[in-house]
């Protein structure tokens, strides 16, 4: 009996069962939400900063990551609640998660085919990497002019080697 109550207590306090967070999401930035006070960092994709600028087809200079986050709200918006699934804790104590809207559709793959994040394969194994061809194609979101990689920016700021 005791070997039963142990193995069902391991079962259910394991963080993949026991992390699925559901509710009216807050956009923190464009590959970052908050639902109920949890923080969740989406699962393999990387959305550029909030204060980062990109430049448009004809170079003018925009805040790419405002933009991402705007159009992640307004999308988020018009099918709630938003469901994420743990995959893990990041080194910020965030939890990763994949998301999807109340109709079914992944954040993640919405964000990139839509030009609004990168595939991060180093996370992802490739998983939108079709996404991102169709968003590069269509020249969408930060697709549109040139831009740099959001971990490269973020490693620069930090004065780092980047580890994209």
């Amino acid at each position: 009996m005791i070997r039963i109550g142990l193995a069902l207590f391991l079962i259910l306090a394991s963080p993949a069962m026991a992390q699925t967070v559901e509710g009216r999401a807050s956009v923190i930035d464009g590959d970052t939400i908050d639902i109920s006070g949890e923080r969740i960092r989406f699962n393999g994709v990387d959305a550029p900063e909030s204060w980062q600028r990109c430049k448009d087809a004809i170079g003018d200079e925009y805040r790419c990551g405002k933009e991402a986050a705007f159009a992640l709200d307004e999308w988020l918006a018009k099918s709630r609640p938003t469901r994420c699934e743990f995959v893990e804790r990041d080194r910020y104590g965030r939890m990763v998660g994949n998301c999807f809207r109340a109709d079914g559709l992944s954040v993640a793959t919405w964000l990139v085919r839509n030009g609004w994040a990168l595939d991060w394969p180093r996370y992802s194994d490739g998983e939108f990497a079709e996404a991102q061809a169709e968003a590069e194609v269509a020249k969408v979101g930060i697709w549109r002019g040139a831009f740099e990689q959001p971990c490269e920016v973020r490693a620069k700021r930090a004065k780092r080697k980047a580890s994209c």
